[in-house]
């Protein structure tokens, strides 16, 4: 299969049997039984039981399957709730999930990852994975629901194991996480944005001085606290922006903003559009909801 769906992150999880997967640039990977691999798009690739078979199937934006010749496979290749592949006992088995969007304030975390994450098999995730193959093939009221739960508990978890190896390069603001002071000033500013914070107000908070705030957020951060205070509003009036049920309004008083007209200002000076701008270019923030692909290695 070619996967050339242009989606920002892809999670799959070889269940059974194993699979090649081959980035457009870069050594193949070989993916083996609990071994779980995170491809970030837009990059094609192609999965396959072996390095040298060439695509037979392509996987098109918006999760349209269809052959080489441009034939839908949708409904051909269909074998129960959620489960798709060319022989129902397979002798490989992958559990895959998509986002097919990226929202603005989880750019910074896609940007650190390679184009192929492979990460080995873990006793720890095992019970994890095993409930999300459990629930994928049921299909009783609000299991969209319970499974966009697994599949995004699963990839943070993911996400947390490599973000803290030592080849990995997360956002600054993510390893001054950990640091006691700034740990604290970040989640008061991401958990609370519509709050009035000033650094003045933050400071007493926290007992500390400005100038000794200041310099600490800088120094482990990279951008004064209130610079990164007005990004992360601006990030998440972004991803507001593309649920059109909320008004202007309602985004601006979310995201710590006193009208409309602020919002929009500062939206436009930073990003060089308005909001209403933003919004006309944007398709509601989605994700295939995790299924099973069953393939015969060698077919």
């Amino acid at each position: 299969m070619r996967i050339q769906d242009r989606a920002p992150l892809t999670l799959a999880v070889v269940a059974r049997g194993h699979a090649w997967i081959v980035p457009e640039t870069g050594p193949p990977v070989l993916v083996k039984p609990g071994e779980v691999a995170l491809a970030r798009g837009p990059r094609p690739y192609t999965v396959a039981d072996s390095p040298d078979t060439p695509p037979q199937i392509l996987i098109n934006p918006g999760q349209i399957c269809t052959s080489l010749d441009g034939d839908d496979l949708v409904e051909s290749m269909a074998q129960g709730v959620r489960t798709w592949g060319n022989a129902p006992d397979g002798q490989t088995v992958m559990l895959t999930g998509t986002y097919e969007t990226a929202t603005e304030t989880a750019q910074d975390l896609l940007n650190a990852l390679p184009p192929l994450l492979h990460l080995p098999s873990d006793p720890a995730r095992a019970p994890l994975v095993s409930l999300l193959a459990e629930e994928m093939t049921r299909d009783s009221p609000g299991q969209a629901a319970v499974l966009d739960r697994l599949l995004d508990l699963l990839t943070i978890t993911l996400l947390r194991t490599w973000l803290t190896r030592p080849e990995a390069h997360p956002p600054a603001w993510y390893q001054a996480q950990s640091d006691p002071l700034i740990g604290q000033v970040l989640r008061l500013l991401h958990h609370n944005p519509s709050h009035p914070w000033t650094l003045d107000l933050l400071a007493r908070r926290l007992g500390v001085s400005r100038s000794t705030l200041a310099r600490h957020f800088t120094a482990l951060v990279g951008e004064p606290p209130m610079a990164h205070l007005t990004r992360w509003r601006l990030s998440l009036a972004a991803d507001l922006l593309q649920d059109p049920s909320l008004t202007l309004e309602t985004i601006a008083q979310r995201v710590g903003y006193a009208t409309p007209y602020a919002l929009s200002t500062a939206f436009k000076r930073t990003r060089g559009l308005t909001p209403a701008q933003h919004r006309a270019r944007l398709t509601p923030v989605s994700r295939t909801t995790p299924e099973t692909l069953y393939a015969t290695v060698g077919t």
